[in-house]
């Protein structure tokens, strides 16, 4: 196996980092959380110019036909900008139609994810619900070949500005079902709720009523568990790659303002009760990007190992992100928590991304019963 990145993966990342440095460095970060949409309609353009939209999608609808790896490193440079946009919710909603739809649905709706025309998302939980597949609650009415759908979904991520959903239910003596669901749909309501970090947008999403057409079904009627199962991993490692890069950009930040703020006439750098928790902070990284790479892996090459190493990579994650995050405003001091500092907005992602997809309390529990503890 070959660890380190290929030629065409390092200069991925050399173009997505020099793109995001030019089009969308923090200030434009910060002036993009500020507006309803949250994110730009014409860097959104430009992505998909890019062909990162469509980057694991099939070519002939679109895509670049690339994998996970490749994906891993496009987030982990957009996690270090703290890119706001519907990347994530888009990516998954064109891997859930690719790996559960028929040919029919995937020439139907993965072209217009893939050239931006489309946002996409997953509505899979309730508020009430425990985090997992065993957690997908909202019910669906079998008729005829379709059903009726009535339910509130929460902390759907970009419901506001997707205008198609994966929307997971249940019917009675059935189990999960995945459907289509498009924003036009009569009787579909999509609220979006304040969050801590404003550059990743939420929010709940109610059906009342809604007829959904067999057409629409990915997969086999009720037997969506192992799709959803795989859409909600696929979730945790790209919110893992994310979480890679903004923890390294945190870490640069503060180890930048330990070198140039002095106290007693010395940098604060200086100091043992400074150094030691920058360097366990760069030693977390590390093993972020060991554990998330090697997921990333698995989801490409060998599926088996998917769960544990998923598991693995996200729950050492949420919960080293969230230190880091708190170590960096601690270093900085009473002025590390305020606007003016970007360190903050570090410090609100790292709250974010600690539940998306699972925090290290589901996730490590995840890992001991896949170990037979």
């Amino acid at each position: 196996m070959n660890f380190g990145f290929d030629e065409d993966q390092e200069l991925l990342r050399l173009s997505v980092r020099k793109f995001l440095d030019e089009q969308c460095p923090l200030e434009k970060v910060r002036e993009l959380a500020q507006t309803p949409s949250g994110y730009s309609a014409e860097l959104w353009e430009r992505l998909a110019e890019l062909g990162w939209l469509g980057l694991i999608l099939p070519e002939q609808y679109g895509g670049s036909g690339q994998g996970w790896v490749d994906l891993t490193v496009l987030l982990e440079e957009v996690g270090r900008s703290l890119f706001p946009g519907p990347l994530v919710s888009t990516l998954l909603a064109g891997a859930a139609i690719n790996e559960g739809g028929s040919d029919e649905q995937r020439s139907r709706w993965l072209p217009g994810l893939a050239n931006g025309s489309r946002i996409g998302t997953l509505a899979f939980f309730d508020a009430d619900s425990p985090f997992g597949p065993d957690g997908i609650a909202a019910f669906g009415q079998r008729v005829g070949d379709g059903y009726v759908i009535s339910g509130e979904w929460a902390s759907v991520s970009d419901v506001s500005e997707a205008n198609l959903f994966i929307v997971a239910f249940r019917a009675a003596n059935e189990g999960v079902t995945l459907a289509v669901v498009e924003a036009d749909t009569p009787d579909l309501t999509a609220t979006t709720l304040a969050g801590i970090d404003a550059t990743k947008r939420f929010g709940t999403l109610r059906l009342e009523g809604v007829r959904v057409a067999a057409g629409s079904i990915l997969g086999a009627a009720g037997d969506g568990s192992e799709l959803a199962t795989a859409l909600l991993d696929r979730g945790a490692a790209a919110c893992t790659a994310e979480i890679i890069g903004a923890a390294e950009a945190l870490t640069q930040i503060t180890v930048q303002y330990a070198k140039d703020r002095v106290q007693f006439g010395h940098p604060i750098g200086h100091y043992q009760g400074v150094k030691h928790p920058l360097a366990e902070a760069y030693v977390d990284c590390e093993c972020m990007k060991s554990l998330a790479y090697y997921a990333a892996w698995s989801i490409d090459e060998s599926p088996g190992e998917v769960a544990g190493s998923v598991s693995k990579a996200k729950g050492f994650a949420s919960e080293a992100f969230t230190r880091i995050g708190v170590t960096g405003i601690q270093l900085h001091g009473a002025v590390g928590y305020t606007e003016e500092y970007d360190c903050q907005l570090y410090l609100k992602r790292s709250k974010w991304a600690r539940p998306a997809f699972g925090d290290e309390d589901y996730h490590y529990e995840r890992v001991a019963t896949l170990g037979g503890v």
